[in-house]
């Protein structure tokens, strides 16, 4: 059995999982403006856990959306799961959140391409085709109307709090934007449990967030 606590924290939603064996069993998650994260984080694994009746000493793995994102937020989770691997003694498992929010795509575009804002015209974005594979790199994209202008003949969804800034500028005329979809811990099931199975663990010491982007404090 495997028993996997799932966190993602780069964006605005606050989102925790636990899966048993690749199935849900609890969830616990919110989406403010605020980002509330610190306040937030530890209450809803504790919600998770007691409404299922588990401790963490139950825990066999801990799984972080490891970003890019919200350089706050990423610190956040990432923090939070490391500490309960190194006090558990549980292994560290990661994912890109922009796959975590393409993950939330049931739908049949030819191209699935998840975003998140990072300001300005700016998002952190990646390109999945039809089949969920990836062929582009997770980048940071300014957006114009000459943007994605090579798909334009292609059905093509976009996903994540960067598709309403990308809903302003493009061009693009044979497309969806999905806003909504957030990354949440729901989507980090599959996909969390498949990397336990074959044992593609994060070396809990050294792992960082993947910022993608230097930080820069603001006023």
């Amino acid at each position: 059995m495997a028993l996997i606590l799932n966190l993602e924290t780069s964006t605005r939603n606050c989102s925790v999982s636990i899966a048993k064996d690749g199935e849900l069993v609890a969830l616990c998650e919110e989406s403010k403006e605020s980002y509330e994260h610190a306040e937030k984080l530890h209450l809803f694994m504790k919600w998770a856990l007691e409404a299922e009746g588990l401790k963490f000493s139950d825990l066999d793995a801990v799984c972080v959306g490891k970003g890019p994102g919200s350089y706050t937020g990423l610190r956040i989770g990432v923090s939070a799961a490391k500490g309960l691997c190194f006090a558990l003694n549980i292994p560290l498992i990661s994912l890109n959140s922009l796959e975590i929010i393409a993950n939330s795509y049931s739908g049949e575009a030819d191209y699935v391409i998840p975003m998140t804002d990072a300001r300005r015209k700016e998002v952190y974005t990646v390109t999945f085709n039809q089949k969920k594979e990836l062929i582009t790199p997770t980048e940071a994209k300014i957006l114009d109307e000459n943007s994605f202008l090579d798909l334009k003949n292609k059905k093509v969804a976009f996903l994540g709090d960067g598709a309403k800034k990308a809903s302003e500028i493009l061009t693009l005329t044979s497309c969806e934007f999905f806003p909504q979809n957030l990354p949440s811990a729901k989507y980090m099931i599959e996909t969390s449990y498949q990397k336990f199975l074959n044992k593609e663990f994060e070396d809990i010491a050294y792992f960082e967030p993947f910022y993608l982007k230097d930080f820069v404090a603001g006023k």
